[in-house]
């Protein structure tokens, strides 16, 4: 019986082995497949996968989603001048650890005028800076009438 390398290969992918190991499996079943891994799996050769993770559907749409977060920048301006440049992923770890401190220098940006943006890769427009706009203008507004007030007193 002659082994071939498309069944060393199938052996190969399928038990995680050498082509020696799949080699020799192969001969000693005949070029029996199924009788080779039950040998390989007797003589404890088969490893399990390296990357376990990288099959599996939620990995690969936290890996996308990662990579996106890292393309995207979130951009904070005072007078054309950037004050904050920083990838959206980081951001959103910086904000699961310290909420507080996110929450309060996003305010405080808003209230001294800053402009708050997400910059995509390609410089597309995002609908959150439309939000962010709208936010920007409501609190200019009321810090214009509070400044008012307190001049007039």
């Amino acid at each position: 019986m002659t082994i071939n390398l498309e069944q060393i290969d199938e052996l190969r992918k399928r038990a995680n082995v050498s082509y020696e190991d799949a080699k020799n499996a192969l001969e000693k079943s005949q070029g029996n497949l199924i009788e080779a891994l039950v040998y390989l799996e007797r003589e404890n050769k088969i490893k399990p996968e390296e990357n376990a993770c990288n099959g599996s559907e939620f990995f690969k749409k936290l890996k996308s989603l990662i990579k996106k977060g890292n393309e995207t920048k979130l951009v904070i301006r005072k007078n054309d001048k950037i004050v904050l440049n920083i990838c959206v992923t980081l951001a959103i770890v910086i904000t699961v650890v310290a909420p507080p401190l996110v929450i309060g220098s996003l305010i405080l940006a808003l209230v001294t005028n800053h402009k708050i943006r997400l910059q995509k890769k390609n410089n597309e427009n995002s609908e959150v800076n439309n939000f962010f706009d709208k936010m920007s203008i409501a609190v200019n507004k009321v810090t214009t009438k509070i400044t008012k007030e307190m001049k007039t007193e």
